[in-house]
């Protein structure tokens, strides 16, 4: 077989394949939500938005928010430094109005920064701050039985 230096013969056919097509360079893959675009949703009427959205959230969006709601979403919208704001409003839809707003979400203890990203589109505020925090067991106490000690190499 004949042999080249760094390969085969093949690989370097291969090589030159993929320089040709122009696979070298990747292009970052643009958001769509539901087939539109960010710009799009933007530009689009609120009506218009509320069909695109999950079931639950369509309804919430569709029976109306309450004063709490509805005054937190305005000054949302409204806000445009870089400042947080803050806000104990955990089942508010996210609309393509409030990407790139930053929202500190209180979660029962303490408030959580979210900077809300195009994807997290027609989720609630909520689930991005966690109310729970996973349980972390340190060692056995000094009741333990001698079986419950063991404790598995990682």
């Amino acid at each position: 077989m004949a042999q080249k230096e760094g390969g085969s013969a093949k690989a370097a056919r291969r090589r030159l394949r993929k320089k040709a097509a122009g696979t070298e360079v990747r292009r970052k893959k643009e958001f769509t939500y539901r087939g539109f675009t960010l710009e799009e949703l933007r530009a689009m009427p609120l009506q218009d938005i509320i069909e695109l959205l999950p079931a639950r959230a369509r309804r919430t969006y569709l029976r109306g928010l309450d004063d709490e709601r509805l005054t937190f979403v305005e000054r949302l919208r409204n806000n445009g430094t870089e400042e947080a704001i803050r806000t104990h409003c955990r089942d508010v839809p996210i609309l393509p109005d409030f990407v790139g707003k930053k929202v500190s979400v209180h979660n029962g203890k303490e408030y959580v920064l979210v900077e809300i990203r195009p994807e997290m589109i027609g989720h609630y505020l909520g689930e991005f701050a966690m109310t729970r925090k996973p349980v972390k067991h340190s060692g056995p106490g000094v009741g333990a039985t001698r079986s419950s000690k063991f404790l598995p190499l990682k």
